[in-house]
């Protein structure tokens, strides 16, 4: 079956096999005449990338790249990103791959116009207003893996390198103008990429399912987000080539961070510091982190996630729902604890202390206490 379509929410969204031949018609919607692309360094000499570098040549915007961009993306990758876009003389962004590529190509659009430091722009109140908003550059995004959603957020993590803190960069203007989603470019991923990769896509629609701010459209993405994860993720885990699952699990991790508008949780303040300061693979971590956070929380959510259960075909309630969780991990390689990422004794008290500051943790169903999340903490090592 072929799954082609044009959507305008939460940004354009041109979703459908073989639409990266479009790329240089989405530049020109966007109002850029000579992009960077920006990818990650295993992605630079790939013959997706390559193929986008063609087209966008053939279309005479010229034949430009950047990839010096660490698998969790630093202020100096920023700063050197900056450097080629200024240098290069480009009006906008074609952000290529992962969720890497993706963040990183948002915020060099996002910071090469700006005059004050990057941290001045974190995710704090309406910190985002320091910005000039006319000074961003414009972005076309091109997922090249099924998980982060990145394409569809309005905000890049960044590490800082000095501190080895994962760091949130907010800006409206970091959407996309144009969204490009074809899952042809997604076949080659390996299958330990495409379990972490769609983990971290069911993880985002399970935070936002669970937290408890409000906002109904959310929830209802997170809903169906989850339902496609179940049903489509064990298919392109064993075969790669179905397109079929490869476009729905591209359809679950945009939905996944449309939904986390309405928050995420502990899965997500655990695994952005452990990630920052063991560079473990992001969703991944969230996999590992998840049985043990759905326990912690149970108190908050027993009732919601028996719902979900019930919408999912899962019998068993909450309690179900968790033993769903365990065997699909189970049949994706994700080991049971951080040990089994080569996460060996890690320092507690510094990850806590991360967790703790981290703007996931006030979307957690459970308030998190210094207390309680070691207690979590140590469950899952």
């Amino acid at each position: 079956m072929s799954i082609t379509a044009n959507w305008s929410y939460p940004t354009a969204i041109r979703f459908g096999a073989g639409r990266i031949s479009e790329i240089a018609d989405a530049c020109a919607a966007a109002g850029i005449k000579k992009p960077l692309l920006i990818t990650d360094r295993g992605l630079a000499d790939m013959a997706i990338t390559t193929k986008t570098l063609d087209l966008l040549e053939a279309a005479g915007l010229g034949r430009a790249i950047f990839a010096d961009v660490d698998p969790n993306p630093n202020e100096k990758n920023a700063e050197a990103g900056v450097k080629a876009f200024r240098e290069g003389g480009h009006d906008g962004v074609v952000a290529f791959g992962g969720g890497s590529g993706l963040d990183l190509g948002k915020l060099v659009a996002f910071y090469a116009g700006q005059t004050r430091p990057l941290w001045d722009f974190e995710d704090i109140g309406d910190w985002w207003t320091r910005a000039d908003a006319d000074a961003i550059a414009p972005i076309v995004a091109v997922p090249t893996t099924a998980g982060t959603g990145s394409e569809v957020g309005r905000a890049s993590v960044i590490t800082n390198s000095v501190t080895a803190e994962k760091k949130i960069i907010f800006h409206p203007k970091f959407l996309p103008s144009v969204v490009i989603c074809d899952p042809e470019l997604t076949v080659g991923m390996p299958k330990f990429i495409t379990a972490g990769t769609g983990l971290d896509a069911f993880a985002h629609c399970v935070e936002a399912f669970c937290s408890p701010h409000y906002h109904p459209m959310s929830q209802g993405i997170a809903l169906e987000g989850m339902r496609l994860v179940k049903e489509y993720l064990p298919r392109a885990y064993a075969d790669g080539t179905d397109i079929e699952a490869r476009a729905n699990m591209m359809s679950a991790a945009a939905m996944g961070a449309t939904a986390f508008q309405k928050g995420l949780g502990a899965i997500h303040a655990l695994s952005h510091p452990i990630g920052a300061i063991y560079h473990t693979h992001h969703g991944t971590t969230n996999a590992v982190c998840m049985p043990t956070v759905l326990q912690f929380n149970k108190p908050a959510i027993a009732d919601r996630m028996a719902m979900a259960a019930n919408y999912l075909g899962i019998k068993g309630g909450f309690d179900g729902f968790c033993s769903y969780v365990d065997d699909l991990n189970a049949s994706l390689g994700i080991p049971k604890t951080l040990g089994g990422l080569g996460v060996e004794n890690p320092d507690i008290d510094r990850i806590v202390s991360g967790a703790l500051i981290d703007p996931s943790t006030g979307g957690n169903p459970v308030e998190m206490t210094a207390k309680n999340t070691k207690e979590l903490l140590l469950k899952i090592v």
